[in-house]
């Protein structure tokens, strides 16, 4: 009897123990929302939706993009590789260029991984440009609601889209790094959208975002995908949005219209000075507060979401991942847009809420991670096969306090806009941040302590103490450059020219 009794115990901890360790292999619905160009530093008193999720989920301060760009942001968040192994360098708009711009056919995504087994939706922008469309393959089992659904509404509507030419300006932009050709571009102008919310494109994507959830296949778990426009310009912004925020209640952060005398002259070359430079700190007061406004509608549709996830009984279980593709610079450092390495343009939200009852060890984790962890981490959870090859690491032994901080760094990419032009290559590492801006024949670096200097304000780069620090981390870019197959190589001799050549600017 002793013995059957001992056995009958050993069998109910075995049982209970699998039932513990294969709480992380269950498939639960998962709801991915993410923004276009959102500012990791905007969320908080304004943003109490989104705030919600980071409060009830694990919150990683020091999140990065892999490319401070649309399409090969998402390329490499969406299969787990950074831009060099996913192909996506650019948008790809200039023809001349635009084989650089997609994803090479055969590599695995999120979508092509999961779809199987869940009931996928996309809702919303699809910049996960593949050399086979995802969105135009027969076989694909996800559900398609993009941009361009979106526009065939509005024309059924017979009601103008947001923006316009009036909202966009001129900008020169090399091609293939060799001839300058002229592109419009989005620029801080704003404008009240009069046809009002009910047309205006995020809460389209929000309502069948709502629709897809209500409308699932409930014999799969859900898959939705939601990709968020706002808040993207153009700046043309429906009530009560538009005037949500008086300018005067703007607090601007310090390095807001502010030029400093060590950043790189070659961003002048780049959207991001070419446009930025021409406004004044008084003048980005309005642009914030337009911004703002549509952070704030942002908001809103999360919100809606989130509510009818709890209606229909999801909510608890979900797994919930909040982030946004990249960045927005909005004056800093006297730069407009993202295409750029600052902080404002490259670390972005990144909340991450577990199913009730999920064991989480940390609710703040300050260790950098990229965007290229968030692939990983789902399959990790939910047990299905991660390919071999990939650039991310699951952050579950994170979340769980399993893993200690090993210093890892984080690399990010920039190799034009549109087009192949100006380039970047930039590394993380212990609270540093190294910075090579290369254009036509010239490199210029900038090193910043952004855990002491976060708004990257003092480019130690020309302290020559530093030297050794930035051999280390040239010597880890290079590795990485190396070992991605990357088409760009940095000069062995590069401190020693960038010192000769920029020297007058310190």
């Amino acid at each position: 009897m002793k013995y059957r009794l001992i056995c009958f115990l050993l069998l109910g901890c075995l049982l209970f123990a699998t039932r513990l360790s294969g709480q992380q292999k269950e498939r639960p619905p998962i709801i991915v929302i993410m923004a276009d160009q959102l500012r990791a530093d905007v969320i908080g008193e304004m943003t109490p939706n989104i705030s919600a999720l980071a409060q009830e989920g694990v919150t990683f301060t020091t999140a990065y993009a892999a490319s401070p760009l649309c399409a090969p942001s998402r390329a490499s968040f969406f299969t787990g590789l950074y831009p060099n192994r996913t192909h996506s360098l650019i948008n790809p708009w200039a023809p001349q260029d635009a084989h650089s711009g997609y994803v090479s056919a055969g590599i695995p995504n999120l979508y092509t991984l999961m779809e199987e087994s869940w009931d996928s939706w996309h809702v919303g922008k699809q910049h996960l440009f593949t050399e086979d469309p995802l969105e135009k393959d027969p076989e694909s089992k996800t559900k398609w609601i993009t941009q361009q659904t979106y526009a065939q509404w509005m024309k059924s509507e017979g009601v103008d889209k947001p923006g316009g030419r009036v909202f966009k300006a001129l900008v020169p932009e090399q091609v293939s790094g060799r001839h300058t050709g002229a592109r419009y571009y989005s620029t801080p102008f704003a404008a009240p959208y009069d046809p009002g919310v009910g047309y205006f494109t995020d809460r389209y994507f929000s309502n069948e975002a709502q629709r897809a959830i209500r409308e699932r296949d409930k014999t799969k778990p859900l898959l939705l995908n939601c990709m968020f426009l706002a808040p993207h310009p153009p700046f043309h912004i429906p009530e009560p949005y538009f005037s949500v925020i008086p300018s005067q209640q703007v607090d601007l952060p310090d390095n807001v219209g502010q030029w400093y005398p060590g950043q790189s002259p070659l961003q002048l070359y780049n959207i991001t000075g070419f446009l930025g430079t021409r406004y004044t700190r008084d003048e980005w007061l309005d642009t914030w507060a337009k911004y703002l406004g549509l952070v704030k509608l942002l908001d809103d549709e999360v919100g809606r979401i989130v509510q009818t996830l709890k209606e229909e009984g999801l909510y608890e279980q979900a797994i919930i991942v909040f982030t946004a593709d990249h960045g927005e610079m909005l004056g800093s450092h006297s730069l407009w847009q993202k295409n750029c390495m600052y902080e404002e343009s490259v670390r972005v939200p990144l909340y991450i809420r577990f199913p009730d009852g999920f064991p989480v060890g940390r609710i703040a984790i300050d260790k950098p991670v990229s965007l290229v962890d968030v692939l990983p981490t789902l399959l990790d959870y939910t047990g299905v096969p991660i390919p071999g090859n990939l650039d991310g690491q699951s952050l579950l032994p994170l979340v769980r306090n399993e893993r200690p901080d090993e210093g890892r760094p984080i690399f990010l990419q920039y190799d034009g806009n549109g087009s192949l032009g100006n380039f970047q290559r930039a590394v993380v590492k212990d609270g540093y941040k190294l910075i090579a801006d290369l254009f036509g024949d010239e490199v210029f670096l900038e090193l910043y302590h952004v855990t002491e200097d976060p708004q990257e304000k003092i480019n130690l780069a020309f302290q020559r103490e530093n030297e050794y620090r930035i051999g280390d981390l040239l010597a880890c870019l290079r590795k990485h450059m190396e070992q991605t197959d990357d088409h760009l190589s940095i000069p062995e001799n590069v401190y020693a020219q960038f010192i000769g050549h920029y020297n007058y600017l310190n």
